[in-house]
């Protein structure tokens, strides 16, 4: 059989035994270490419900990170989401960009208007987070350059660990080591300042001193750039990098305060917090944050269509003339369908609501079961995300240099429980409908796996 021939008749075939060789050969996978997927193999996972799935050997887990992105917060098996991005694309399932856009993408931004913090109000739908923040950071130099108000402002600051996506200008602002250096030279106008951060700091100091040293550098960043050639500032309310990190609601309060005084918007990155996550529908809320733009994807649709966006003030797009920039699929119609039924369900179910009463009370179990552990530093979250840091030594907060973290999180895979890993930390972020029953005997399953691996290496004396 002629070569094409043969690679189409392989699309229809059933998996085989060698899938896992065939997607090391074909597939590039995202900050993975080659030589560890050959060694290892990826983990392709089959099919999925509730919070459960199952890979193709038949081994069944309990998705505790949703989806290792945190994307999927309304669990897997979904017939009404899928039924949603079905329907739309039967009836239109795509209408052109440009001045071209259909009903539900009409309908989600004006939910969105309505949800948002703030004075948020005018959407531009991209197909994922990265995009998003390309597309905010364009938005805020566009506004300060159209407006008069800061005609030469093309720079931007971001925050030490930060990480906002993987298209260049997202990358430009990112700072998370593991992936910061891979695309330099970066965007012309980027700088970075410190970020508060929980349990360790580079000053050692207390977390509240901490967050008001880099409220100041924030401010002294401005004044050395230029402010008439800062068009924004960017920042996570909840920081991904290092596992949940924590600001406290005084340094939001200086942030804005600081912006307000040099003309400088803020734009706050919800892509992993926004939608639920941390038990309310956007993270900003915790802190009392005005946001003059900010970004969301991921859990905005569930992870049952690709689709994020970045929606800004009025103030901010009025001045706006034409906004050069063109995403093929923005507002995709079926990813909309998808997106105002997830806000739909989790709004009839109180699924928010109840993320952040439930919140708590994981935080509560964390402390008690896994905190005390030899090589548990701090546990520390919000609503349906939080994260355990590691420490070699409780005294003196040194980090493991070895992989300790990484056994834990393999342990936890055999047990089948699926966590996430970042820097010293395990991450916890189950889907919005899990049960109690299924997170805290996934807790307890947690503590198992830390107690077997410290025990092993001899990390269990104090």
């Amino acid at each position: 059989m002629p070569q094409e021939q043969t690679t189409i008749a392989a699309l229809s075939q059933p998996p085989s035994n060698d899938m896992s060789g065939e997607a090391v050969e074909h597939l590039i996978f995202a900050v993975t270490d080659v030589e560890d997927l050959r060694r290892n193999g990826p983990v392709i996972l089959a099919q999925g419900s509730g919070i459960r799935v199952t890979d193709l050997d038949g081994r069944s887990y309990v998705d505790m990170i949703g989806s290792g992105s945190r994307a999927n917060s309304l669990g897997y098996g979904r017939e009404d989401l899928a039924r949603a991005y079905h329907d739309q694309a039967l009836r239109m399932h795509f209408p052109g960009t440009g001045n071209f856009t259909t009903e539900p993408t009409i309908r989600l931004a004006k939910t969105l208007a309505q949800i948002t913090p703030g004075d948020l109000s005018r959407c531009f739908f991209t197909s994922g987070g990265s995009e998003a923040v390309e597309s905010a950071l364009k938005l805020a130099k566009a506004s300060q350059q159209d407006s008069g108000r800061k005609p030469r402002a093309y720079k931007v600051i971001s925050r030490w660990n930060a990480y906002h996506g993987s298209t260049m200008g997202a990358m430009s602002v990112t700072n998370w080591l593991s992936v910061a250096q891979s695309t330099e030279p970066r965007v012309p106008g980027v700088s970075f300042v410190p970020s508060p951060k929980n349990y360790r700091n580079p000053l050692g100091l207390s977390e509240e001193s901490f967050a008001e040293v880099c409220a100041r550098a924030l401010e002294r960043q401005i004044l050395l750039e230029g402010p008439d050639q800062v068009a924004a500032f960017i920042a996570e309310p909840v920081m991904q990098a290092d596992g949940v990190q924590i600001a406290p609601r005084s340094y939001w309060e200086q942030v804005r305060e600081i912006c307000d005084r040099y003309g400088v918007y803020l734009i706050i990155d919800e892509v992993i917090c926004g939608f639920g996550r941390t038990g309310k529908w956007f993270a900003s809320e915790h802190f009392g944050i005005r946001p003059d733009l900010m970004t969301m994807a991921k859990a905005m649709t569930a992870g049952y269509a690709p689709m994020g966006c970045a929606i800004a003030a009025e103030a901010v797009a009025a001045p706006i003339g034409h906004f050069r920039h063109v995403h093929t699929y923005s507002g995709h119609p079926a990813c909309a369908a998808v997106a105002n039924a997830v806000i739909a369900t989790k709004a009839k179910n109180g699924l928010v609501e109840q993320a952040g009463a439930r919140g708590p009370r994981i935080l509560a179990q964390l402390k008690a079961e896994v905190e005390p552990l030899a090589i548990v530093g701090q546990v520390r979250g919000l609503g349906h995300w939080h994260a355990i840091e590691f420490t070699a030594d409780k005294a003196t907060r040194a980090v493991f240099t070895d992989n300790t973290v990484v056994a834990v999180r393999d342990r936890l895979r055999r047990k089948g429980v699926m966590v996430g890993i970042v820097g010293q930390s395990l991450e916890i972020a189950p889907p919005l409908i899990a049960t109690d029953t299924e997170i805290f005997d996934a807790i307890a399953i947690i503590a198992e796996a830390i107690r077997e691996i410290a025990a092993e290496r001899g990390l269990d004396r104090g």
